[in-house]
């Protein structure tokens, strides 16, 4: 049997859709399933070495010069290589985990004998291209993806942890880092987000930070580029005490598996953190963490004030709950969370003595 999934970003996503693969490769080892992603998101599946954990293989589809270059030569290169690769192995199933029309594409170029997908996709004209509609059932995002993979494929799932890759050069990058870094290890607080709604003020992030460098931690912020004006703001607001570190998705990978600790709203780090099982405090507003909250084997405290009203529309306009959450309830979590991981680890220490 022969599986294709498309989903093919953003980073939270494909993070949202790997429990399901990873219990589909568990309940079928003989199976083969392959991976439709975005190049950017690649390091969540695959290292530069070709490893990948869960999927046999990885297929790219080079999204952002679709977009930015629709009717350049480069453009149609790209999509008839991938048309050319995705037809090559001959799938008995493709399932569209996304529910775009872009996704709903891709999958129906890869000429599989079936294609399902979601009967209610996020645009609905994706659903003109599957074969099988299935309703979607579940609370959380990841329950559904296991409930859509499973059904198209005839097994029952029941989503699971999961493992990234290694990428040699970012261990040994986080390494040297780590070696400097503050007694009590690193703190990553992840500021951006989809859209300026959902981002906590850069102000409360600065005045947190300076908070957390009194407790002896390293106050790091990730942002993709120097000059990243959101990560900007909180470092100037944190009057020194956080720092940006710049970082592409297998950095921050090897980064989190050394952090103490993260903080930030709903975004692609904080999902990516809990799927390491990292200690985290997420603060969400328009989002409804009962759909989209971190998911993964960790400890995690998430704030949400009640005058938040569930949203998902991109817009800049400030989020009223986020705007109420003070920094005494985030500095509290996070004390409580480096609290319960100092008591986890001496329990752990005296019982191998």
């Amino acid at each position: 049997m022969r599986v294709l999934v498309v989903r093919v970003g953003a980073m939270g996503d494909v993070l949202h859709a790997l429990p399901a693969v990873a219990a589909l490769r568990r309940m079928r080892p003989d199976w083969v399933v392959d991976w439709v992603v975005d190049p950017r998101w690649a390091p969540l599946l695959v290292n530069s070495q070709g490893a990948a954990p869960v999927v046999h293989g990885v297929f790219l589809a080079e999204t952002k010069l679709w977009s930015g270059r629709p009717t350049s030569m480069a453009t149609l290169r790209s999509i008839l290589g991938l048309r050319w690769e995705v037809r090559q192995p001959g799938y008995e199933m493709v399932v569209d985990m996304q529910g775009t029309l872009r996704s709903a594409v891709i999958g129906w170029m890869a000429g599989g004998r079936e294609f399902a997908g979601y009967s209610d996709p996020r645009e609905w004209l994706a659903a003109g291209f599957y074969q099988r509609r299935i309703e979607r059932r579940g609370r959380h995002v990841i329950e559904q993806g296991a409930a859509l993979l499973g059904e198209a494929c005839g097994v029952t799932l029941e989503a699971e942890p999961f493992a990234l890759p290694h990428e040699e050069w970012a261990d040994g990058w986080e390494a040297q880092m780590a070696e400097a870094a503050a007694p009590r290890g690193v703190c990553l607080l992840a500021v951006g987000g989809g859209w300026r709604a959902k981002l906590w003020p850069a102000k409360r992030y600065g005045e947190l930070a300076r908070e957390l460098q009194a407790m002896g931690l390293d106050v790091v912020v990730n942002a993709v580029r120097e000059d990243d004006p959101v990560a900007g703001e909180v470092v100037a607001a944190s009057g020194g005490a956080a720092r940006v570190v710049v970082c592409n998705v297998a950095g921050l990978i090897a980064l989190l598996r050394r952090a103490a600790l993260l903080i930030g709203g709903d975004s692609g780090p904080t999902h990516l953190a809990a799927a390491l099982g990292v200690p985290l405090v997420a603060l969400f507003g328009p989002t409804d963490p009962e759909r989209n909250g971190p998911w993964g084997p960790g400890r995690r405290i998430v704030l949400r004030d009640p005058v938040s009203c569930t949203s998902y529309r991109h817009v800049d306009d400030p989020d009223p709950g986020l705007a109420r959450l003070p920094v005494s309830a985030v500095l509290e979590a996070a004390k409580s969370l480096l609290e319960a991981e100092g008591e986890g680890r001496r329990v752990e220490d005296s019982t191998d003595l």
